[in-house]
């Protein structure tokens, strides 16, 4: 995925000068009966949020902060400040809650760069409490592919991502690489003391072994983990290296392909045979992927009808680059997207008109994060342009 700072630079350009002041157009929608309106700005960098209740929402600034939003009002004050490795895609990058627990993914250095899973106890306030280290996942070598997206299964667990960081190992598909490192791949895992979640499809006689927290592996980079709230279903989002950014179904197991494929397998010139097949997983091509890549980010299921019914638990996805905002209508099972436009038989964009026709908003200023709020209206929030934005 290309870097934060070059398409930061890029998307300056949604923004005009007026009143020696900086104001940014307003996002578009292809629905007239929508409007989209800046409801929260002045954040620098934000990665990730979480709303916490109607009132209270947390939002993750790249280096390092934990910014609070109450009742509209972006404090002054961050909650927490880690010292965090900002370098590239290195930063503070994920948030999640699972009960009165709050779950951060950050970059950081402490006796070599590694990815950190931090855990706070959630208290009035609202304050984050008694940090502890839940868990350290690899940070190197690369300063890109970090992953850090977390999310939360229905069944209570924890789901984090962590990208290859350049590595070649069995992780990769790389047959003669080394073991399994927990790069490039989807863990599933106990939030009360860190072991792998008991139901986890991999798991190896050696209890220290990676896999067996592994929900998949040969994943790029992530910047993206969504479960569907009606099927209880994993997705993901992944970057492509030069081409095929993806939408994935995460069944149990799975191998997305990386290093030898990205988009569909038949396009890649390899066979099932070639990829690394560790015991019990699968490969699957992807739902959809883009002939280009530019940096698809989240993906939220809209679990309301706020917005209409015919939008109620549809998926959505966020790109980087343009600030573009996807829509896709799932099938009755939700195990596919409904792509009735021509030529999108394929499962893949690869030209203006099939990308015009998932098309939802756009110029949001580069999307990392997609959030349905507890008001039943949508958020979307902008990396370039600091801002959450309220779809109504």
């Amino acid at each position: 995925m290309k870097k934060f700072l070059a398409y930061s630079i890029a998307i300056i350009s949604f923004v005009f000068l007026l009143q020696n002041n900086l104001v940014y157009a307003l996002p578009s929608l292809k629905d007239s009966n929508l409007q989209v309106e800046s409801f929260v700005s002045g954040l620098t960098s934000p990665t990730s949020m979480l709303f916490l209740d109607e009132n209270n929402i947390l939002v993750l600034e790249k280096d390092g902060n934990v910014r609070l939003v109450s009742n509209g009002v972006l404090q002054d004050q961050p909650l927490v400040t880690l010292d965090v490795d900002n370098k590239n895609e290195r930063g503070l990058l994920g948030v999640e809650r699972i009960d009165e627990n709050i779950f951060l993914y950050a970059t950081v250095k402490d006796g070599g760069v590694m990815n950190r899973i931090f855990k706070y106890s959630l208290a009035p306030g609202p304050e984050l409490t008694n940090e502890e280290v839940f868990m350290d996942l690899p940070g190197t070598p690369a300063t890109n592919h970090q992953g850090g997206k977390l999310a939360v299964s229905k069944d209570g667990y924890l789901y984090s991502v962590t990208g290859e960081l350049q590595r070649n190992g069995k992780d990769q598909n790389i047959l003669n690489g080394p073991d399994p490192d927990f790069s490039g791949a989807i863990l599933k895992t106990n939030p009360n003391d860190a072991s792998p979640a008991p139901n986890n499809p991999l798991q190896g006689d050696n209890p220290d072994d990676p896999i067996n927290w592994y929900q998949a592996y040969g994943i790029r980079n992530s910047f993206g983990l969504g479960v569907d709230p009606v099927s209880g279903t994993l997705w993901d989002t992944e970057n492509g290296e030069k081409s095929h950014d993806e939408i994935n179904l995460v069944s149990p197991g799975f191998n997305s392909g990386w290093k030898l494929v990205m988009g569909p397998i038949s396009d890649s010139g390899v066979s099932d045979n070639d990829l690394v097949n560790l015991p019990n997983s699968n490969y699957k091509d992807p739902i959809l992927s883009f002939i280009d890549s530019f940096g698809i980010t989240d993906i939220e299921f809209l679990s309301s009808d706020k917005l209409g019914a015919q939008y109620s638990n549809n998926a959505f996805v966020g790109d980087l680059a343009y600030g573009n905002l996807y829509r896709f209508e799932l099938n009755a099972e939700r195990t596919d997207f409904n792509l009735n436009a021509p030529g999108l038989d394929d499962r893949v964009v690869d030209n203006n008109k099939e990308l015009d026709s998932i098309l939802f908003g756009e110029g949001f200023g580069g999307i990392t994060d997609l959030k349905t709020g507890p008001d039943g209206l949508f958020y979307v929030l902008s990396f370039a342009d600091g801002i959450i934005y309220r779809i109504s």
